[in-house]
């Protein structure tokens, strides 16, 4: 284990201590049933030499031989039935602290998932993800579970059993330890090669399931384009390189099992030679010898299920790296600081005084050697609508991305009526803060699960809204209304239905700010006709910043920002820029022809 691996099993261990009593339990009976596993053979010799008249332990000389033989078979039958019963009781103790453990570690990688920024979920496929909140997580709960403690267990088993043989014939005994020494220097050399097997098991896995989350993301597009023999090809690729990594780690742990086995089948042919040579010499007697028979097989599996488990622990060690490289990623958006000045704090839901908003010299960039935005300064004054248009990759998103702090500005600052946002807690800033995207995800659930989200509100408020917003016919359409359930991303609904939804759940919050990302795209031009006057009343008194492509959505701007490559580069209302003769003047007449957006 590096040292690595024991700074990242120390700092999980925190889980551990809500389960002191039963992990104390646990430890109590290791001794107990160790010392029930290796009296057996003890008592199978003496029942043997007290049959041939030899010399027994002191106690057993005080019965006659055929009590001697019933209370011999009668402990025998009671180590047999104790020692079930406490192995019963261990394992599921285990099981019962590794699926709490199992459950405890998935919820705060969740949580962490959740909290990282986008930056970290744009490099990081969810395939891979989904791998380390599942799998790995179960191989962890193995090395808590029956991994580690039952290590313990043989370890404890294997030190009563050597210091029983020893103490009975000191001779046999040192001989059967002394073949333990090249068994376990055997083990440890494979097990680091089946370490690094693994994790090239855990790589591949996850590749695995990237590759099918995606095509299964993408089957519209995999079958409208005819791509199932392409991506299966590709898939089979991916599935062999598994194949091949999972052969790699069968290598190594048939290998120690395999050795393991030639070792003691050697050590027990060792016994009999030498204990033979005992035996006919006078100087031991039978009942012995079969003890050490006994033993040498008993001595050697625990030894072998040491095997088996540090190749658990291998794994589990594996999954310990991986979720410790999850959780060492840093969160790069959270609440910094409170503010007082404009009452705003972490405990309250302030809405913002006016919704002014501040663009001060921000730039952006995903890549050091492409900025998406450059030194960007604008102002949108309160109640003011400012309009975005340019060219695809000019920023428009990005902008809104930062706005609400989905990512950080490398350089400049963003303010909401005076206060940065960095210092704004997270819940307040979006919480006034009203996002309607042009691509609207809408999760599994009912109607109005997905308009309420995070709004305490009941339904007879959510039809309220909608009434006002004119979609009671919508509702009305729908099976069950707002109970109505909605499969995947909402896939039982058209595009221009989830964006219906995507406005009434902006509306049902009364946000000082509305952010919208050409709302009306998907509707059809009824639908749009009868919504844009209930969003022109949402827009009503309140500061908006629009990404427009439709030419009617940006004549009714106050203020039309033009953007090309994170840059300003024309500023003005639509009769004014259209004057001026530049790229909006273009954008504008290559739309009203029907050959461009904005």
């Amino acid at each position: 284990m590096h040292f690595k691996d024991i700074h990242r099993v120390r700092r999980l261990t925190r889980y551990l201590r809500k389960e002191k009593r039963r992990l104390l339990l646990i430890c109590t009976i290791l001794l107990p049933v160790a010392l029930a596993g290796a009296i057996q053979p003890v008592l199978v010799g003496q029942a043997i030499s007290v049959l041939k008249g030899e010399e027994t332990i002191f106690w057993v000389d005080y019965f006659s031989p055929k009590s001697a033989i019933r209370v011999l078979v009668g402990i025998l039958f009671a180590s047999v039935l104790l020692r079930l019963a406490l192995q019963g009781i261990q394992s599921y103790s285990i099981q019962a602290v590794g699926q709490r453990l199992t459950a405890k570690i998935r919820e705060d990688l969740f949580s962490h998932s959740m909290a990282l920024s986008l930056r970290f979920h744009d490099k990081m496929p969810v395939g891979k993800l989904l791998t380390r909140l599942t799998s790995d997580v179960d191989a962890l709960a193995e090395v808590f579970g029956s991994g580690a403690v039952g290590v313990l267990t043989d370890v404890v088993s294997i030190f009563v059993i050597s210091l029983t043989m020893v103490l009975m014939e000191w001779r046999l005994g040192v001989l059967l330890l002394i073949t333990q020494v090249p068994v376990i220097l055997t083990i440890i050399w494979l097990q680091r090669r089946y370490r690094r097997a693994n994790y090239l098991v855990r790589e591949e896995l996850s590749q695995l399931n990237a590759d099918f989350q995606e095509n299964l993301q993408g089957i519209e597009v995999v079958q409208m384009f005819r791509r199932e023999v392409i991506n299966g090809r590709k898939f089979g690729v991916t599935s062999e390189d598994y194949r091949k990594a999972v052969n790699g780690t069968i290598f190594y742990d048939s290998s120690i099992s395999a050795f393991i086995e030639w070792v003691s089948l050697g050590a027990v042919a060792l016994v009999i030679a030498c204990g033979g040579f005992l035996v006919t010499g006078g100087s031991m007697g039978l009942g012995t010898l079969t003890t050490f028979i006994l033993y040498s097989q008993r001595l050697f599996e625990p030894l072998r299920q040491l095997a088996e488990r540090f190749t658990q622990i291998q794994g589990g060690l594996t999954a310990v790296e991986r979720i410790g490289e999850l959780l060492d990623e840093k969160v790069e958006i959270f609440d910094q600081m409170p503010i007082n000045s404009t009452g705003v704090n972490e405990s309250s839901n302030t809405r913002f005084l006016s919704g002014e908003v501040v663009f001060d010299k921000v730039s952006f960039c995903y890549r050091p050697d492409e900025p998406i935005v450059k030194d960007l300064s604008f102002k949108i004054a309160p109640g003011e609508h400012v309009a975005l248009v340019g060219p695809t990759g000019s920023g428009k998103t990005t902008i809104i991305r930062l706005l609400c702090r989905l990512y950080e500005p490398q350089q400049g600052r963003i303010l909401i009526d005076g206060t940065d946002i960095r210092e704004i807690p997270l819940h307040v800033l979006r919480s006034n803060l009203g996002i309607v995207l042009q691509d609207t995800f809408l999760f599994s659930g009912n109607v109005a699960d997905n308009l309420r989200l995070d709004a305490s509100v009941n339904n007879d408020y959510l039809k309220r809204v909608c009434s006002e917003l004119g979609l009671t016919g919508f509702l009305n359409r729908l099976p069950n209304g707002l109970a109505t359930k909605l499969r995947e991303r909402g896939g039982n609904l058209s595009s221009g239905e989830r964006q219906l939804l995507s406005v009434a759940r902006v509306a049902i919050r009364n946000p000082s700010v509305l952010v919208m990302d050409e709302a009306t795209a998907f509707m059809d031009p009824s639908t749009e006709a009868t919504l844009q006057r209930d969003l022109d009343r949402l827009l009503e008194r309140r500061s908006a910043l629009v990404i427009a492509h439709r030419l009617a959505t940006v004549k009714s701007a106050d203020r039309i920002l033009v953007l090309r490559r994170g840059e300003i580069i024309e500023e003005g209302t639509h009769d004014f820029l259209c004057r001026q003769g530049g790229l909006y003047s273009q954008l504008a007449d290559l739309q009203e022809r029907g050959l461009a957006k904005l």
